[in-house]
């Protein structure tokens, strides 16, 4: 077990020895001393939560800096398998049939476009997931010191949007999975709220046992996803063929789709590598995250446009993504199996925990980050807080869900495309690439941290030119309407180029 921790004033952690006996009785769950008979109610309470947290293992630490002796974490290959278990789910699919029913784009052309725009939009969390191990802290924590202690709310708002948003799509993604195998026994509703329920289990005990978690299940969801793919087969060689090569414009537009699946997670990258040692090589780290991204992302994308090539010659598939979407057509998949093909569906909407786990665990972390004070709430009630949200979100959801999806998906690599140029700019140019240059001193004090006015404005002053290069269904950008969205590439470039003159401003004027 780990030690409780009390925060003092400036973010400083001080070991409550008040309520805890040496190391060594923690570890066996016997620190904890017996209340005196002048203890009063709310300090007993006090203790039994705290002795209920070591037994559960819930993480306290929230979104404290940690000093190198706590790094010691030295399971590297953990970090690739909690990548990997993240993204060994049907949310691929889901996204990966976006190519031929939205964009109208062949199945080989589809393909194409993942593995080229996943090969580069997974560069990101990469290069900053490095940063949590080296430095101890938490990606947005990290943030503050280009955003400022204050500033910094604004992308973090952006990111807990993008984090619930996409806990939403899979809550609407399993629901309709659950819904499907029972045949209209089961509401989406129903289902959503058992995926949101088992979701906070793990996301609310913390870093250990969501790393243990996703240790293990992708398994379950490699199998499965094969069963389907052997079972529906033959139905899958039946694509439809589009009757014209496909335009720049379709490219592009799915490829910013593809971008933006991948691109958010640089916000939470360090999230998931902060415990680790720092010895590690920094190759380590971002060899496991990019190919722990990569490796799954590319062929369940591609299996999802596979689906939905083949689903108007399969009448059976489409009849049934009509009621329920990607579960509904998974389900015809698996049709032909009888009774084990709709346990291999529940299977697989359970894969999605692998997802939904590790945003939630990420939400709780930016909910503390948002508002300074917040950092004096415990992390694991904003996993309850996030739970009662998603639930009637998600049940709203299901009414008009792939405009939605498209809407919602497209937006997010916009902002994200931004904030990656901005602190990975910060990273190589001003602290050049120095993982010491990030003080645990001053992490939560504002007069020493930069104003953040330079990150501000250089990720504002990028959308004059983002947003003509633009293409949605509610906008379409001059510029856009001959190039197709260009939107994410065109927001880490500008975001860059713009932050290195504001920020030297910035620090003439302000010497932070």
């Amino acid at each position: 077990m780990f030690k409780i921790e009390h925060h003092a004033p400036g973010g400083e952690v001080v070991a409550d020895k008040s309520q805890h006996g040496n190391d060594e009785d923690d570890e066996r769950g016997l620190g904890a001393k017996p209340p005196s008979s002048t203890s009063s109610r709310s300090s007993a309470m006090h203790r039994v939560l705290h002795k209920v947290l070591r037994v559960g293992r819930i993480e306290e630490n929230g979104i404290l800096p940690l000093p190198v002796e706590e790094r010691t974490n030295t399971r590297f290959f953990s970090i690739f398998t909690v990548w990997f278990s993240m993204n060994t789910n049907i949310l691929g699919i889901t996204f990966g049939m976006l190519g031929p029913s939205v964009y109208g784009l062949s199945l080989r052309d589809s393909a194409l476009v993942i593995l080229f725009f996943c090969l580069l939009s997974t560069l990101a969390p990469g290069f900053l997931a490095v940063l949590g191990p080296k430095t101890g802290m938490r990606q947005m924590i990290q943030a503050r010191y280009s955003f400022g202690c204050y500033l910094v709310s604004v992308p973090v708002l952006l990111n807990l949007a993008t984090l619930t948003g996409f806990t939403v799509i899979i809550c609407v993604v399993g629901g309709q999975c659950l819904s499907a195998v029972s045949e209209g026994g089961l509401t989406p509703n129903a289902g959503i709220i058992i995926i949101a329920l088992l979701s906070l289990l793990v996301s609310f005990a913390g870093f250990k046992v969501l790393h243990v978690f996703e240790m293990y299940a992708f398994v379950a969801a490699l199998i499965s996803i094969a069963i389907t793919v052997g079972v529906g087969g033959s139905g899958l060689t039946k694509q439809t063929q589009p009757e014209h090569a496909p335009t720049a414009r379709q490219v592009l537009n799915f490829g910013m789709i593809v971008a933006s699946y991948q691109i958010p997670w640089a916000a939470i990258a360090s999230d998931l590598t902060t415990y680790f040692d720092p010895k590690v090589p920094s190759w380590r780290v971002f060899n496991y995250t990019y190919w722990g991204l990569l490796i799954p992302t590319v062929p369940l994308m591609t299996l999802g446009a596979a689906i939905a090539g083949a689903m108007p010659n399969n009448p059976d598939w489409a009849a049934r993504y009509e009621t329920n979407l990607v579960g509904g057509a998974l389900a015809g998949m698996l049709a032909s199996a009888g009774g084990f093909g709709k346990f291999v569906v529940v299977v697989l909407s359970l894969t999605l925990l692998g997802n939904t786990c590790g945003t939630c665990y990420a939400i709780t972390l930016n909910f503390q980050t948002l508002v300074p004070w917040l950092v004096k709430v415990p992390r694991y009630v904003f996993s309850i807080v996030i739970t009662a949200v998603v639930i009637p979100v998600s049940i709203r959801a299901t009414n008009s869900f792939l405009d939605d999806l498209e809407n919602f998906v497209a937006l997010i690599g916009y902002w994200s495309a931004a904030f990656v140029g901005i602190v990975g700019t910060e990273h190589l140019v001003f602290r050049r690439g120095r993982y010491d240059s990030y003080d645990h001193a001053i992490w939560s004090t504002a007069s020493r941290l930069p104003l953040g006015l330079a990150a501000i404005a250089s990720g504002v002053a990028c959308f004059g030119l983002v947003v003509p290069c633009m293409d949605q269904v509610w906008w379409t950008g001059p510029i856009a309407e001959t190039t197709g969205d260009i939107g994410f590439e065109v927001a880490f470039v500008l975001a860059s180029l713009a932050y290195v003159p504001l920020r030297y401003l910035e620090k003439r004027l302000t010497g932070r």
